[in-house]
């Protein structure tokens, strides 16, 4: 830990030290504040409930709940362009995301947050937001990391928005019958990013175009019946002409500057079509059976060919990136022709039953795939006329120039993979005593293609002491094991591997909730700490937000931490939260020495912050501050080569800063809504973040790693209506 960690993290345990100290000891005040977690009597436990009040005033150039979840404990995430998250060790597709109990899927062939797009999940159409870092229940599905738990609106009248800024538009109306016995909601979004991909080093043409529509609708025609539908369409293109890039690097003893010219396109499609429908019976108030029948489709392209000739030199007196010495020169070519069209069918469902002090759930889940991929991806580089790397017998090759190119990173696949999953769970809710709640459970899955049968069992309790009433306990473990899905089935080559096994994580949880007062308002301290021993684990390397498996499950490893959060109004009626996350994931590949995993970000802090004016609260302002400690890497297709995959241990990117700052004013009070103006300042002190390499050769075939860095400081302006 360097010195930069450990002062963060003096800092933070200072501070909640002292606000534990100064808290009062108003017992009613803190009994309120904890509403249904004590007072009903049914305490709750994962996931946890988060406010959504301040998703739409965090700044964030990636406007979306996952912006939101990002800046919770545990929830780490070097890229502002992308909606994706790492929590507490695990990667990507590790998360599990649910959209009213159904499960939301992401494309597969995004190897960049620039071509990611929109989230599936639509901010203005949210009710509530449910979370949980580890530990979660038996009635969520298989993977290792988190679940992320969305219920959209049922709204009771007619409201609606529209929201215009420099990066996109959006809008959504919803309603209802008089009867109460239809509502319904639509929103439609478009996102256009080139407005901060431009601020990025590879100068350009960027075209990208983001766009979906999605709609809501609930049919309830007495007390036992309910039908419901959602649906969403989503168009998502990213174009690209590369024209140049200009960078420095290395150090103040021995600058570097690279110039490359860039020639070609990219021109990428990721469409998709989801639909479901649900009918809910409820033969009594106390008794529940939910049907939900539901179709993902995703349609992907990826298609590129850039040609780019670049010269390395060593920085001269005039400080030009492109003077001094020349170090070395050549060309390379990235080709790709991928193609990828996925269909997934669900058939769910889901019984509810309480009793006085027991809440039954139960499920069973049926879930087939077809998969057609296409994938032909190659590389060449050449270096004053050696392509490289050099093939044996490459010194008595008397023309190597006219010696036919070699090929790099060849991945080719043709498959066409037709599977079926089965799954089921049985979860019970009970109270030994109106200070102790017990969630217990376990799950059963089946995978055709590999003939694998998984036993998951899983349970958690919360204790909140009757004689100390401003703290909670809770205790959670389980085994979560994450079948594979097609990405980590298919080797660097582009292989199916059929002896692929689910990977398993066992977790161990254990926090507290203290609840106190200061200046007679409500805080609440959360602490985790959690042990996750994993094993089976298929290694990966990640590329800005691309995954790519080793499919072999030839790895084991852990990880361990601590999580803090306190929430609470700083300022009365605004909402602010600081989050510290201390963690140390670790594996061991083929029964070798421990290395950090990919996404071992030892330190992660953030801080969200609101303020209004004393003299006028309809002036407000929202600061979101990120701290990041550095994640490894190594050097390129480490997966192949096990001593560079040892690199690892060894090199980590710089650490990860950025804050983002926005102001907004409540121009005037409409006759049934309200109108605002926003403004908002992305990487306010302008902070390189680096997000990956690109690896450059000179001419004795010497490798030099040039940062890509991510956005640079950019200015946006929102116009919002609501009514």
């Amino acid at each position: 830990m360097n010195r930069n960690q450990i002062f963060l993290t003096a800092i933070f345990c200072l501070l909640s030290f002292s606000l534990m100290m100064a808290q009062t000891q108003d017992t009613t005040l803190v009994r309120d504040i904890m509403g249904p977690e004590i007072r009903s009597g049914r305490l709750t436990n994962n996931p946890r409930i988060i406010s959504t009040i301040s998703a739409k005033d965090l700044p964030s150039a990636n406007n979306s709940i996952e912006a939101l979840i990002k800046t919770l404990p545990g929830v780490a995430s070097n890229n502002e362009l992308s909606s994706q998250y790492a929590v507490r060790g695990g990667n990507f597709d590790e998360n599990l995301v649910y959209v009213n109990d159904i499960e939301i899927f992401r494309p597969f062939l995004v190897r960049s947050g620039e071509q990611e797009g929109l989230s599936f999940i639509n901010p203005d159409l949210v009710s509530t937001v449910q979370f949980s870092a580890g530990g979660f229940d038996a009635k969520y599905g298989d993977k290792m990391a988190s679940v992320l738990d969305i219920r959209y609106k049922r709204p009771n009248q007619f409201a609606g928005s529209v929201s215009l800024d420099l990066l996109g538009a959006s809008a959504h109306l919803e309603g209802a019958s008089n009867n109460q016995k239809w509502k319904g909601l639509m929103g439609v979004r478009h996102k256009s990013n080139q407005y901060l991909l431009n601020s990025l080093p590879t100068q350009g043409d960027y075209r990208p175009s983001f766009t979906d529509i999605q709609t809501y609708v609930l049919y309830t025609p007495n007390p036992f019946w309910e039908f419901d539908i959602l649906g969403n369409i989503a168009l998502n293109k990213y174009e690209f002409v590369p024209t140049s890039r200009r960078s420095r690097f290395g150090t103040v003893n021995s600058p570097m500057g690279l110039y490359i010219h860039f020639e070609g396109q990219e021109i990428d499609r990721f469409n998709s079509v989801f639909g479901a429908f649900s009918t809910t019976y409820r033969p009594h108030v106390n008794m529940q059976h939910r049907f939900t029948i539901s179709g993902y489709q995703t349609v992907e392209r990826e298609f590129f060919d850039i040609l780019g000739q670049y010269w390395l030199n060593e920085v001269g007196g005039d400080d030009e990136v492109d003077s001094g010495e020349l170090m070395g020169i050549g060309t390379f070519l990235n080709h790709a022709r991928n193609e990828l069209n996925a269909i997934i069918y669900n058939a769910n469902y889901h019984g509810r039953y309480l009793t006085e002090k027991t809440y039954w759930l139960w499920g069973a889940k049926f879930q087939r795939e077809d998969i057609l991929d296409y994938l032909n991806e190659w590389k060449i580089v050449d270096s004053a006329g050696f392509t490289l790397p050099n093939p044996p017998g490459f010194p008595e090759i008397s023309n190597p120039s006219s010696r036919p190119p070699l090929l790099q990173n060849v991945y080719q696949a043709n498959h066409h993979l037709i599977t079926n999953r089965y799954q089921g769970f049985l979860q019970s809710n009970f109270e030994v005593s109106p200070e102790l709640a017990v969630v217990a459970g376990f799950r059963v899955s089946y995978w055709d293609f590999n003939n694998e049968f998984l036993i998951s069992p899983r349970a958690s309790l919360t204790y909140a002491p009757k004689n100390w009433v401003n703290w909670a306990f809770r205790f959670a473990s389980g085994i979560y094991y994450q079948t594979p899905f097609y990405r980590e089935l298919r080797d660097l080559d582009g292989h199916l591997n059929a002896d692929i096994k689910s990977q398993r994580s066992i977790h161990v949880v254990g926090g507290a909730d203290y609840y106190l007062t200061l200046w007679n308002r409500p805080f609440k301290l959360t602490s985790e700490a959690y042990y996750k021993a994993l094993s089976n684990l298929i290694p990966y390397e990640i590329d800005n937000v691309r995954i790519r498996y080793l499919a072999e499950n030839i790895g084991k490893g852990y990880a361990t931490g601590i999580d803090f959060r306190l929430a609470g109004e700083v300022i009365k009626g605004a909402e602010s939260w600081a989050s510290l996350s201390i963690m140390s994931t670790k594996e061991s590949i083929a029964g070798g020495a421990y290395i950090p995993r990919p996404t071992d970000q030892r330190i992660n802090f953030n801080l969200f912050f609101q303020d209004y004016l004393r003299t006028n609260d309809n002036f407000k302002a929202h600061l979101n501050l990120v701290f990041g400690t550095g994640l490894p890497y190594g050097s390129p297709n480490a997966l192949k080569n096990f001593e560079a995959f040892q690199q690892r241990k060894d090199f980590r990117l710089p650490p990860y800063r950025r804050v983002d700052l926005g102001f907004s004013y409540h121009v005037k009070a409409l006759k049934t809504g309200t109108l605002w103006l926003s403004a908002e300042i992305f990487n306010l002190f302008d902070m390189n973040n680096t997000i990956s390499y690109l690896w450059i050769s000179d001419f004795s075939n010497r490798q030099y790693a040039v940062s890509n860095y991510l956005t640079s400081r950019r200015l946006n302006f929102k116009i919002s209506v609501s009514f």
